[in-house]
């Protein structure tokens, strides 16, 4: 059978591209495709431990069987009600933003507006170019909207997030939470940026005067299996 196999962030620049198919016994799983990345490119088992794994958009552990056609991505740490999430490429216009999500009933917005800065580190930023596993990320970011009004009580949740290159200056990530009451909307815009920052699949490759880096991602949560400790036992095929 054939799989899709899709690379993100360091890794992608590991495996010289960004997808490529990839041909499997019936029966193979996750642990499988693991496994053979591991063989082809060693570096890979040092950061076993640190990436998580999807199929067909959703994470999944390494003893999960494939299927022909699954789409597999292979993702490295990420650096981002109404499910109004939406991922941009041109200016994010957050006054605009704002005065869609708000509304007479409201008693407060809350707003995150995460800004591209100068500097990281004591190195001095040039720009930052941002990648995504766009469907999943978007699936992602939706559900969080979603859950941040369960959970929190309040009345809208607009995300936008912005890829490619952005300046200093650019927002990144923008969160506007409307709500009845301010105690509820802060508590949800910490909690959507807090949450996107470790499992949304959005990579920051930071750009500086003397080179470029992958920005450290923050640990993916003890729930999303992760790519460690995949051995022969965990997999279907030898």
């Amino acid at each position: 059978m054939q799989i899709r196999v899709l690379f993100f962030g360091m890794l992608k620049e590991w495996a010289g591209r960004g997808a490529e198919a990839l041909d499997l016994p019936e029966g193979a799983t996750l642990g499988d495709v693991i496994q053979h990345y591991e063989a082809r490119i060693p570096r890979l088992q040092e950061f076993a431990a640190s990436i998580a794994m999807s199929v067909n958009q959703e994470y999944a552990a390494a003893g999960r069987r494939l299927k022909s056609g699954d789409e597999v991505g292979l993702l490295p740490p990420v650096s981002g009600g109404v499910p109004q999430a939406r991922i941009v490429r041109d200016r994010i216009d957050v006054q605009r933003e704002l005065d869609a999500g708000r509304r007479p009933e409201d008693g407060a917005a809350v707003v995150f507006d995460g800004v591209v800065r100068n500097h990281t580190r004591g190195r001095k930023t040039l720009y930052l170019d941002y990648e995504a596993y766009e469907e999943m990320a978007l699936k992602q970011m939706e559900a969080l909207a979603e859950q941040a009004i369960a959970q929190f009580g309040v009345r809208e949740v607009r995300l936008v997030h912005r890829l490619g290159r952005l300046e200093i200056g650019e927002t990144s990530v923008l969160i506007v939470v409307a709500s009845a009451h301010r105690a509820a909307a802060f508590d949800a815009c910490r909690w959507v940026i807090d949450t996107l920052k470790r499992t949304v699949p959005i990579w920051k490759k930071e750009y500086f005067e003397d080179g470029a880096v992958w920005a450290d991602g923050e640990p993916f949560p003890a729930e999303i299996p992760r790519a460690e400790g995949v051995s022969p036992e965990n997999s279907a095929s030898k």
